[in-house]
């Protein structure tokens, strides 16, 4: 039976409308006077901090911890900023399986898997109201690679609950191919959903535990078993 449950964020629990990309591009303009090549970036399954290496690498900057400070400092305040100004919201069924996962009996614990920094990851979910349910995660500032957050978050979400947890006592939701592999690397269960970074069948390809368009296509007491 699962007792934790890792979520994504970007294209799994919501759509910024873009925001986070903008506000990559405007950190990067504004701390580093980097103003173009942001558009051409892959971001989807990515992590803040492998983006930002990338980058600043790629512009021939040191990606110092001074450096990534001064990055992220910036991309919260344009990140709050252009959540305000574009269109977004929760993914199709995302709200409401939070909702009914709260509803049971013996609930599981609910945690984040995501390639956003922390701060990040709360001024994106605060934004839509899904920030609450969490209460604890790996983060894009934990580590570069996402089979390590994945790891930490196990460790975490273990911690939590006084035990240490059992592959198959864990699922992991992500929308791209990347979260299907980062699930594998600590042994969980997978759920893709088609709502964001990949289309069904690519997922569908990974051989998750369930591919489906989104959320409201697989009940919670399915997916818990």
């Amino acid at each position: 039976m699962v007792r934790l449950v890792l979520f994504d964020i970007d294209g799994t629990l919501l759509h910024t409308g873009g925001a986070g990309v903008r506000a990559f591009g405007r950190a990067f303009a504004a701390e580093f006077g980097l103003v173009q090549g942001v558009e051409h970036m892959r971001f989807a399954g990515r992590t803040d901090s492998g983006l930002v290496r990338e980058f600043l690498t790629l512009h021939g900057i040191t990606h110092s911890p001074e450096n990534f400070q001064r990055f992220c400092d910036a991309y919260v305040f344009w990140l709050d900023h252009h959540l305000h100004e574009l269109p977004g919201g929760p993914c199709r069924g995302a709200r409401e399986w939070l909702a009914e996962l709260a509803t049971l009996p013996a609930p599981p614990v609910l945690g984040l898997l995501t390639g956003n920094i922390r701060l990040g990851a709360q001024i994106k979910l605060r934004h839509y109201g899904l920030w609450e349910p969490f209460v604890t995660g790996g983060f894009g500032d934990d580590h570069e690679d996402r089979n390590e957050i994945a790891r930490i978050a196990r460790q975490r979400g273990s911690r939590h609950l006084g035990r240490e947890l059992r592959g198959e006592e864990i699922l992991v939701i992500g929308d791209t191919p990347l979260d299907i592999a980062c699930g594998r690397a600590i042994g969980a269960r997978c759920l893709a959903v088609a709502t964001g970074g990949a289309p069904l069948a690519e997922l569908q390809a990974h051989r998750p535990d369930w591919a489906v368009p989104d959320l409201t296509h697989l009940p919670v007491a399915e997916a818990l078993r």
